[in-house]
């Protein structure tokens, strides 16, 4: 709601936005929950959904909240459009002296410059708006080169100046190109677009056809900003040609209410030239100064903007919360092509290990000639060899089938999930320390038996090691390896040795196929990816909703 109060100063009349705390602490809920927001997944509406974040969180942060916070702050009119529209050279007409350079270099505005009246300095010195960029001050007598190695050391920085010929109550920012070659000129002038309580968008009679300057347009009219658009550099003999051609053109559009500025080509227009002369720019600044100092139209521009990004967010965070289910739905389907996989090879290991699958080749070759030319040790040897073989191969077909599975899943296009990392162990050299380590533990658990029995009869260690670990992977071939067992250590001593080597067993192989599990999904698990984005983006639009 807005009031009027009375007020000395530079206005009768100063609009105050009366903004409960409730709402307040709405929005910045709502702003955390869009902050949280991540699209990692290649899904195809994941780059819209990211810039759609990081839009919202930049008229958040640098328009809706300073704006609703301290409504009598002076407006901010962003001075934004492509390359060579004269961006610089009409600010500097503006003002009324150079306050920001234009160069024959592209991209030329490479510091955003805003200036405001020296009494207003004090709103934009601090952080209350565009919080992230560093402010310098840069007096009026240092060159552009100058000023450009300030922004080479610090790029993300605004420079702020003053001008007693600018009113109270407005100030003008010059942002960078929208179609700079500099990726981080074109974020930049999208952030400060956002922070505009008024978009003055620039074109020129050469490009004001080109997409740039119409996407801008657009998105002011979907967010229903206050905005104006200046014809820049028509030469004089075409002056209403080119002018009814826009017009029809911003009519088409669904913009012909929008107010529409021409400025005519002139020497001064060059670049590196001086300031157009006063009458030019005379219709569109005696516009921003009504504006700032009418308390009715301060009232609008500023209501109209601030609103527009509020009934935005019903249609834009709905938007966001649904690629943020689709990133959750695309993970679990990932998850799952990995479990399913596991989850079958971990079924056709125990069915294998039931069948004496280990007790194979040069392990059964070993078996066959023990203990009259092989040894115990040399037995168990083969054995732990065949047994990490059967895991492995079973490691190895689990991978293939995700990878299978992935390979038609765009989903699964983030670098480092497919490509695993060949610098890491590998699952062989894993495995194999796994299955040694068993068999350690079954020679500490049968060096304790034999220390229990009685010192004249008890068994050679290694050999009962090796009849049980025979036993117990060799399936009906190994009958031979329980009968020896029983005879040494007895056949109650056998069945609960047998019983605890099996347990022991099922505990290694479980864990050997939960950590190959484990790491295949862990570059998806550091990705973050939860279900709760989409529900508290909802239910935060939702509280918004209700404290409005």
């Amino acid at each position: 709601m807005l009031q009027k109060d009375s007020k000395v100063g530079h206005s009768s009349h100063v609009v105050t936005l009366d903004v409960r705390p409730q709402l307040l602490d709405a929005l910045s809920a709502l702003r955390d929950r869009v902050a949280a927001a991540r699209f990692p997944l290649p899904l195809e509406g994941a780059p819209r959904a990211r810039a759609n974040r990081d839009e919202l969180l930049a008229q958040l942060d640098d328009y809706l909240v300073p704006r609703l916070r301290e409504p009598e702050a002076p407006l901010l009119a962003v001075v934004g459009g492509s390359t060579g529209a004269g961006k610089s050279t009409l600010v500097n007409s503006l003002v009324g002296r150079k306050v920001s350079e234009a160069g024959v270099l592209r991209p030329t505005t490479r510091t955003p410059v805003l200036v405001c009246h020296p009494e207003d300095h004090h709103w934009f010195s601090g952080l209350r708006v565009l919080p992230d960029l560093t402010r310098v001050w840069v007096p009026h007598q240092d060159s552009g080169d100058d000023l450009h190695g300030i922004a080479g050391r610090e790029q993300r920085v605004l420079r702020v100046e003053t001008a007693d010929t600018l009113p109270r109550g407005l100030a003008l920012l010059d942002a960078p190109d929208v179609d700079s070659l500099v990726a981080a000129n074109r974020v930049l002038a999208a952030e400060l677009i956002c922070a505009a309580d008024i978009w003055i968008m620039v074109t020129t009679a050469a490009r004001y056809a080109d997409a740039v300057p119409w996407h801008l347009l657009r998105t002011a009219k979907e967010h229903r900003a206050t905005f104006v658009t200046v014809l820049d550099r028509v030469p004089h003999q075409v002056v209403s040609e080119v002018s009814r051609q826009y017009g029809a053109l911003l009519a088409k559009a669904g913009l012909g209410d929008v107010p529409r500025f021409t400025v005519p080509e002139l020497p001064e227009s060059a670049w590196g030239g001086g300031l157009l002369p006063a009458t030019a720019v005379a219709p569109l600044r005696a516009w921003l100064v009504h504006q700032a100092q009418d308390p009715d139209a301060r009232e609008t521009a500023m209501t109209r903007t601030a609103y527009g990004v509020l009934d935005s967010l019903k249609s834009r965070m709905p938007q966001l919360a649904g690629a943020a289910a689709a990133q959750y739905a695309a993970s679990l389907r990932l998850t799952a092509a990995v479990d399913a996989a596991y989850d079958s090879e971990y079924t056709r290991v125990r069915a294998r290990l039931q069948a004496g699958a280990v007790l194979a080749g040069d392990a059964l070759k070993r078996w066959r000639s023990y203990p009259l030319d092989c040894s115990a040790g040399e037995l168990l040897d083969a054995l732990i060899e065949s047994l990490g073989a059967l895991l492995l191969c079973a490691v190895s077909a689990a991978d293939e089938r995700v990878d299978e599975v992935w390979r038609r899943e765009p989903a699964a296009g983030v670098p480092g999930l497919t490509n695993r990392d060949p610098t890491l162990e590998s699952a062989e050299h894993r495995i194999g320390m796994a299955v040694r380590r068993w068999r350690r533990v079954l020679e500490e658990y049968v060096e304790e038996l034999v220390r229990d029995l009685d010192k004249n009869l008890a068994p050679d260690a290694e050999a009962v090691t090796a009849l049980v670990a025979t036993a117990l992977l060799g399936g009906r071939r190994a009958q031979a390896a329980g009968e020896g067992l029983a005879e040494r250590i007895g056949a109650q001593g056998a069945l609960r040795l047998r019983d605890r080597a099996a347990r022991l067993l099922s505990e290694y192989v479980d864990r050997v196929l939960r950590i190959e599990r484990e790491r295949r999904l862990t570059p998806l698990d550091a990705l973050d990816i939860h279900a709760e984005p989409q529900a508290e983006i909802i239910a935060a639009l939702s509280v918004l909703q209700k404290e409005r």
